[in-house]
């Protein structure tokens, strides 16, 4: 069983992991996964009582952070998401949170907490002391600027030092707050008074906007992908129009949709006739006509003119909310990476403390400089904290998935975009992938000048009228678009796998007509049809009283855009490779004609999994795209597994990656994209060890403050946030 909670307040995600470990570990409990963006606690495993579990949850909470409250989810309106103040692991500020306002970015909270102002007043001393060094007469008495100090401390510190304490009674030692209240009242012991004020400060300033960052680029991702209404004007009998909540809107009433609204629910058109923006749900920016009877996904936007529509889905089933599952999903799978970064985190701070120990006695028994390998010791502490790692790598993927939202495309996880990142090779099913799975006529032959294309079309069209096959709906779909008259044979024949007889009373060419493939000739002794056979597409044939007048030939025509999307990842150095279940020629004219690299052809569906399996040994981790309804098989096995379509339930229950628009270009978009995600992430965690030990490094050479430990802290993680947050803005 799976059950989800909010963790509210926590904003730590070092706290995160902790929390997380603790409860994986209760009786009955398989994981316990926290996702900083949209603050889900998701649990699995043998649960009989979700509030009694929710409880236990509460308990750990209170002892690694305090503050945090424990909800059992339900998801809140459009715009109300919880704002996060700075929490008590990070600098001990009251929270204030609400579910319809959003969180005051000045410097004093909301609440009434008014740290803000003790920042500020610090600031304004750190400035007055700068100021004395240029003009020495400002200067105060040493006990008057000693005890000025002193209590700057005191107020910029309290809140640290408290939380620290309680923590201490709690069992929590290697926390941030404690490393800092070690750090800077170990200054003041040697004497370094000054520079405790200034780091303390430096250190709630860079804690500050560290918060502030994180929560604003949680906020504005899941803001961009939230499409959902916050209202919707409901059309009653009467005509008269009501401003309704999207939650109470039922299926089968009338709402109305005006110019320039999104579309509020899934529904279809009842009156009215406009154009559709379907780029906010498929990333495809050109409109489409929307008229009575035309089924419209919510999320799009109604550009030109009023419409009304019949909702045809609630708000907890259309589109708009599954996307945003979707997202909200694929946020709490957590990649490989992330999981190393929670273990290593674990180890990192411990291994620091106990090296900051030994670098205070060791040197200091050998040398006798106490106060200098102490004072290197302090930096170390300062240092200490893996806030920078376990925030911006969760961070850079859940800016991926949601730049991968805003184009219309749908990752089942951060794993999905590391595996995406490493795919060697992609595997394309033929029809309705590569082509647009709609047969056309492309080509009409005729055995003479006496006879034209509109003959041999009419001819067809008088037999293949009382069909219903794909072939004779794309014959008399070509009569329609050339405007020909065609007037329906009488005493119709069908002869199964072969074709169609009917006879056409007073036809000048003859009254016997024959429309099928070459066997039915043969069976009517039809001598003179051609020998060469069509290499692409399905030929009829067509002839009159046993005697050969043309030929038709019906494919399925590529998308406009396949050949750009294929020759752009073959310009990556992707292996793209078609799968069909066509014969060679047929598969092979397609593959010229798109510049797919290889082909298999005359592939049964079960053979399509081998094929991937094939493809894999040869060319390395492969994606299989297909249309995501009879490809489960094949979408289960590949590396990964991604669906075209227009967001079929199958298709978001089956594939790793959905892409809402049926374009092969999102391909090449989602492989760069989970290659930048990936490399962004790498680059934080990179940047984030070698400035940490760089510092150390120079810390032990004698040239490293305790100033430059607290960059390499807050600093640093201010840093790789604004660089994870880099990935949602990438086109």
């Amino acid at each position: 069983m799976e059950q989800t909670y909010v963790l509210k307040n926590l904003c730590c995600a070092n706290c995160a992991a902790k929390i997380s470990d603790r409860v994986s570990k209760l009786e009955g409990i398989e994981t316990a996964d926290f996702t900083l963006a949209t603050q889900q606690f998701k649990v699995t495993g043998v649960i009989n009582d979700v509030s009694m579990l929710g409880q236990q949850i509460q308990d750990i909470c209170d002892v690694v952070e305090e503050g945090v409250v424990v909800e059992v989810y339900k998801r809140t309106p459009k715009k109300r998401l919880a704002a996060v103040t700075e929490c008590g692991c990070c600098g001990g500020h009251d929270h204030a949170h609400g579910d319809d306002h959003g969180h005051d970015h000045g410097l004093e909270h909301a609440g009434g907490d008014k740290s803000g102002l003790v920042i500020v007043a610090g600031l304004a001393f750190m400035a007055f002391e700068l100021l004395t060094t240029f003009v020495p007469s400002l200067s105060l008495p040493e006990p008057v600027e000693l005890a000025l100090f002193g209590i700057a401390y005191i107020f910029l510190a309290f809140p640290v030092l408290r939380t620290a304490g309680k923590n201490i009674l709690k069992g929590e030692i290697f926390d941030e707050n404690f490393l800092m209240s070690i750090a800077t009242l170990g200054a003041i012991a040697i004497g370094s008074i000054t520079e405790a004020v200034g780091v303390m400060l430096f250190y709630r300033i860079g804690v500050y906007f560290e918060e502030r960052a994180t929560e604003r680029s949680r906020t504005e991702i899941l803001n961009a992908i939230d499409m959902r209404p916050q209202e919707v004007r409901v059309v009653g009998t009467d005509g008269a129009v009501t401003i309704a909540n999207p939650e109470d809107v039922a299926v089968g009433q009338i709402i109305e949709v005006r110019a320039g609204d999104s579309i509020p629910l899934d529904g279809t058109v009842v009156e009215g006739t406009t154009r559709i923006n379907t780029a906010p749900v498929t990333g495809e920016p050109v409109p489409v006509k929307a008229e009575p009877g035309t089924e419209l996904l919510s999320g799009c936007i109604n550009e030109n003119s009023r419409i009304t529509m019949r909702v045809d889905k609630p708000l907890d089933e259309s589109m708009v909310t599954k996307i945003l599952d979707a997202v909200e999903n694929a946020a709490s799978s957590k990649p490989k990476i992330d999981r190393f970064i929670t273990r290593f985190a674990k180890v990192y701070t411990p291994i620091v403390v106990f090296l900051a120990l030994a670098v205070a006695i060791i040197p200091s028994l050998i040398t006798g400089e106490w106060e200098k390998w102490i004072y290197t010791a302090l930096t170390f502490l300062v240092i200490s904290c893996p806030c920078a790692l376990v925030l911006s790598v969760p961070l850079a993927f859940f800016s991926g998935i949601g730049n991968a939202s805003k184009q219309g495309i749908l990752l089942k996880g951060g794993r999905v975009i590391e595996a995406l990142a490493n795919i060697t090779a992609v595997a394309m099913d033929k029809t309705g992938t590569i082509t647009t799975g709609e047969f056309k006529v492309v080509d009409v032959a005729t055995s003479s000048t006496a006879v034209t294309t509109v003959d041999v079309l009419r001819l067809a069209g008088a037999v293949e009228i009382s069909s219903s096959h794909p072939i004779a709906n794309s014959i008399m779909a070509e009569t329609d678009a050339q405007y020909i008259p065609v007037t329906r044979a009488e005493s119709i024949q069908e002869f199964a796998g072969e074709g169609l007889v009917g006879t056409l009373v007073g036809e000048s060419l003859g009254n016997q007509v024959l429309v099928g493939n070459r066997r039915l000739m043969d069976r009517y002794e039809v001598r003179n049809y051609p020998n060469d056979v069509n290499e692409y597409g399905t030929e009829v044939l067509v002839a009159v009283d046993g005697y050969y007048v043309g030929r038709i030939v019906i494919a399925d025509t590529p998308r406009h855009d396949s050949a750009k999307a294929i020759h752009r990842l073959n310009d990556m150095g992707i292996q793209t490779v078609m799968l069909t279940g066509d014969g060679e020629a047929s598969a092979q004219f397609i593959a010229k004609s798109t510049g797919v690299s290889a082909v298999k052809a005359q592939l049964l569906p079960q053979d399509k999994l081998s094929a991937v399996t094939d493809i894999r040994k040869e060319y390395g981790p492969t994606m299989f795209v297909g249309d995501g309804i009879n490809d489960a098989p094949v979408l289960a096995g590949a590396d990964v597994g991604s669906a075209m379509g227009s967001g079929a339930d199958a298709a978001i229950e089956a594939a790793d990656v959905v892409f809402m628009r049926p374009s092969l270009e999102s391909v090449a978009k989602v492989l760069n994209l989970s290659k930048a995600t990936v490399s962004i992430a790498w680059q934080n965690v990179i940047f984030a060890i070698a400035v940490k030990i760089l510092i150390m490094g120079l810390g032990l050479a004698g040239y490293a403050s305790m100033w430059w430990a607290v960059f390499g802290d807050t600093g640093v993680s201010i840093l790789c946030i604004l660089n994870s947050v880099r990935i949602f803005y990438k086109k």
